[in-house]
């Protein structure tokens, strides 16, 4: 038997769950009335909403992406229940993170003790990506708990429970197939290894790697109806595109890769828990009274390991943006194997593991020297702020103007349930603020086109360090600008400059930025309204 589990030891499963919700959502507290932000904005709440107004699983207010919709039915049950808001919205994702810290707590627990399972859930809920995302409406953080539970049944050998766990997996992100697959494959290959200790999982009747394949007919399914209702199979044409076409190129799969292996092992201060197991392996395992202290069963390590390394390859392949959220079903895993690595061979465990936990917490609130996505940490707060802000500057000074802008930014002033603005406003939209699109912006502007505009809405699109590693490495600017979608917006000062306006309004917070520039068509107008009202106020001189 591999497993450890250990029923009658440690709180009951509910009483994990109270408290692990009743932390989070007063961790939470600031963060719970914020508007929607970047993808939530852009596709996951308009498409939840088409399902509570009209009941269609495919969102008819934004092109559909083909996403299972496991996580919009859910929302839109609660907001059926308690309201359309963000603060239902966002307690009802951090009960999704609590269950998903049952499932790892559990399944720790089975593979390894309970000090192990204690310690690695408060290392993955403190775990910047992981806390940032446990109020946000992603995909990939439930995902990841369904996945937890799953294999805490594939790991025991309940067949059809992994089935069950994997199949809701699939139905909340389509990437999450790759769990069971991967199962399926090791628990082919495996019989082909040489026999060793613990090398095997416990046998069941329901124990049958075809039931592993279920999820899979679920999937198609879902796909199926998709290509029923709209004659596309894995989403709109440009999403396909973007996330699968464009990837398919050897020299972007090998830098992916490196990029999905310092997400998983390095990325928000992991590499300092990685880098002390890999040093504890030097050390003997500690002795008790009944021996030396086990490891985790190398079936359960090997079961871990073949999901790991399916999404390392996997998410090297595709996926246009190499967003950290996408490895969230197995850095948990990750800081798992450490945690356990660490309590078998050191005696000061629990104050290396007390260090990595205040340098994730650190992590929440200070940016690291690198480039990074606004949600891996609580930056994604500052960005919210920024927009609301000058998005309430636009509304009341500019309510009836054209806005030149980038998406989201474009949705967050076209779609008031959004939470930035009381009416929609007209908007001319580019791809981002790097000076050729900028340049381009006023090139239609001096032909007096229909996407004309009298103000622009410029921002930060990424968060850029004062001093980025790698910055003076040209090839590898090169490198993401090809393959990654890399470019420099410009700031606000010189976007007036080469738009041809007066900044108005500007406002930063650690790193990211935004400005309002006024075109001067709008103000000429403004100063020929003001002197219309004078001229009817003020009396003419007498002939």
């Amino acid at each position: 038997m591999i497993t450890n589990d250990q029923p009658s030891r440690g709180p009951h499963p509910a009483l994990v769950f109270v408290l692990t919700f009743a932390a989070l959502l007063a961790l939470h507290a600031p963060l719970l009335r914020l508007p929607y932000f970047w993808d939530e904005a852009g596709y996951y709440v308009p498409a939840a909403r088409d399902l509570l107004l009209t009941g269609s699983l495919i969102p008819h207010s934004s092109v559909s992406n083909a996403h299972p919709p496991l996580v919009m039915a859910y929302l839109a049950m609660w907001w059926k229940v308690a309201g359309f808001a963000p603060a239902v919205t966002r307690t009802a994702m951090l009960l999704v993170a609590a269950f998903a810290l049952l499932g790892l707590f559990r399944l720790a627990k089975t593979v390894a003790n309970l000090e192990v399972a204690v310690a690695t859930t408060v290392l993955t809920a403190v775990y910047p990506v992981f806390f940032a995302q446990s109020s946000l409406v992603h995909l990939d953080l439930a995902a990841a708990g369904f996945i937890f539970w799953g294999l805490r049944a594939y790991v025991k050998g309940r067949g059809w429970g992994a089935a069950l766990w994997f199949s809701l997996a699939s139905l909340t992100k389509e990437t999450a197939i790759l769990a069971p697959l991967a199962l399926f494959a090791w628990d082919v290959l495996s019989p082909l290894l040489p026999a060793r200790d613990g090398n095997s999982l416990p046998q069941r009747q329901d124990r049958n790697p075809v039931l592993l394949l279920i999820p899979l007919l679920l999937l198609a399914a879902w796909y199926g109806f998709h290509y029923w209702q709209t004659g596309f199979v894995f989403g709109n044409p440009e999403f396909f595109r973007y996330n699968v076409e464009a990837t398919l190129n050897p020299l972007r799969m090998l830098l992916a890769l490196l990029v999905r292996l310092w997400q998983t092992a390095g990325y928000f201060h992991l590499l300092m828990l990685t880098l002390a197991a890999l040093f504890a392996m030097w050390l003997p395992p500690l002795r008790e009274p009944g021996g030396e202290r086990p490891r985790i069963a190398l079936g359960a390590q090997f079961a871990m390991l073949s999901v790991i390394v399916a999404y390392l390859f996997a998410m090297a392949l595709v996926g246009g943006a190499e967003l950290a959220r996408y490895m969230l079903p197995v850095v948990p895993l990750v800081i798992l194997v450490c945690v356990s690595t660490l309590w078998r061979r050191v005696h000061l465990w629990r104050g290396v593991a007390a260090i990595v936990v205040l340098m994730f917490v650190a992590g929440w609130f200070i940016n690291p020297p690198y480039g990074f996505a606004p949600e891996d940490n609580l930056a994604y707060g500052d960005y919210i702020r920024l927009h609301q802000h000058a998005e309430e500057f636009l509304e009341a000074r500019y309510p009836m103007a054209r806005v030149l802008t980038a998406w989201p930014a474009s949705d967050e002033l076209t779609r008031p349930y959004l939470g930035y603005v009381t009416r929609p406003m007209r908007v001319v939209r580019i791809e981002h603020f790097a000076a050729g699109q900028l340049m381009s912006a006023t090139d239609l502007r001096s032909q007096e086109s229909r996407s004309d505009f009298e103000v622009a809405l410029v921002f930060s699109t990424k968060y850029e360090p004062a001093h980025p590693l790698l910055e003076h490495w040209r090839l590898w600017q090169e490198w993401k600008a090809r393959f990654f979608d890399y470019h420099r917006d410009v700031l606000p000062a010189a976007a007036a400059q080469i738009l041809g306006g007066d900044l108005v309004y500007t406002e930063t917070r650690h790193g990211q930025w935004i400005g309002v520039i006024e075109m001067e068509r709008i103000v000429d107008a403004k100063n020929q309204w003001r002197t219309g009202v004078l001229a009817r106020h003020i009396p003419h001189p007498p002939q």
